[in-house]
């Protein structure tokens, strides 16, 4: 595998606060826009916040399906929750917090707990999103 690579998504201004977002390689686009917290914002659709958190919560999740996959966990079920923190720091609005709460199923909670445990925190460490990010990033792992 190549060292570097380039992804690229353009977006392409609708009306009012909402555009669309797509990319030349990828088969669906994502309508997005100013959420509804902000002046005219608009309810329901995909926001850079929600993107933002999106890109968060599905790396983290590719992550750990690739180091469970190479350390032969078996898991029957896997979700996760991120919640992203806005605030104004210093008159700038910044997302200062993500919390990631994975949920993960074992198959055999007594015999791969430790090492499940391992794996999620792993997958923190290893995350690319997140070690590109200056957010602060906590874990909350629930297994079962």
């Amino acid at each position: 595998m190549e060292k570097v690579h380039y992804y690229e998504v353009d977006v392409q201004w609708n009306e009012g606060r909402t555009g669309v977002l797509s990319s030349p390689i990828l088969n669906r686009a994502i309508e997005c826009a100013t959420p509804p917290e902000f002046a005219n914002g608009v309810p329901g659709i995909w926001s850079p916040e929600h993107l933002y958190t999106a890109a968060i919560n599905s790396c983290y999740m590719s992550t750990f399906l690739a180091i469970a996959e190479n350390f032969k966990l078996p898991f029957s079920d896997f979700s996760c929750k991120t919640v992203c923190k806005l605030e104004i720091v210093d008159g700038k609005y910044l997302i200062t917090e993500a919390e990631i709460e994975p949920t993960l199923t074992l198959e055999n909670l007594e015999t791969d707990k430790d090492k499940a445990l391992k794996i999620l925190e792993k997958s923190k460490a290893a995350c690319l999103v997140t070690n590109s990010m200056k957010t602060d990033i906590y874990l909350n792992i629930n297994i079962v």
